[in-house]
């Protein structure tokens, strides 16, 4: 009856200290900067979807706000971190793995369409379903897009300056 568990990775065995990466002493950092960020950014989501609750019939607002604003600000950051951030070991962990990982709830996003199914309104799920979808993923090409304009813009307003 009990059946062998299949390890996530064979190519590590959690049995042997050296191969657990998380228990080596670079790693606490970072595991610390996820934590904080994390924490801050659940604190951030509760207290939206605190102000803005819904009927388990209804679109839910909170939840949508959340994780489209969260993938604009993904989408801000990254650009950031690839462009302009470079080498700073702890930014994207705290701010995009932690902050904004616990900020953005696609597991609530999922709970929600289920909610309104089962009270009954599957056209809001649906709707829900897609429109999460899209502005998400559009709001990441949004805020890529645009951080890539302004620093474009930054960087050529500097060069003009450096040549008067």
């Amino acid at each position: 009856m009990n059946e062998p568990v299949t390890p996530v990775d064979p190519d590590v065995d959690v049995h042997v200290p050296g191969m657990r990466g998380e228990l080596r002493p670079r790693a606490w950092p970072v595991l610390a900067a996820i934590s904080a960020g994390g924490a801050l950014g659940a604190l951030a989501r509760y207290g939206i979807s605190s102000a803005l609750p819904h009927d388990p019939a209804g679109f839910p607002w909170s939840t949508f706000l959340v994780n489209v604003s969260g993938c604009l600000l993904i989408g801000v950051l990254m650009t950031l971190i690839d462009q302009v951030w470079t080498g700073r070991r702890l930014l994207r962990p705290f701010w995009g793995v932690g902050v904004l990982g616990g900020f953005t709830t696609f597991s609530t996003y999922i709970l929600d369409i289920h909610q309104a199914m089962r009270a009954g309104a599957p056209g809001v799920a649906l709707a829900y379903l897609a429109a999460t979808l899209v502005a998400a993923l559009l709001a990441v090409w949004v805020g890529m897009a645009i951080t890539s304009q302004a620093l474009a813009i930054a960087r050529r307003r500097s060069e003009r300056r450096r040549q008067r």
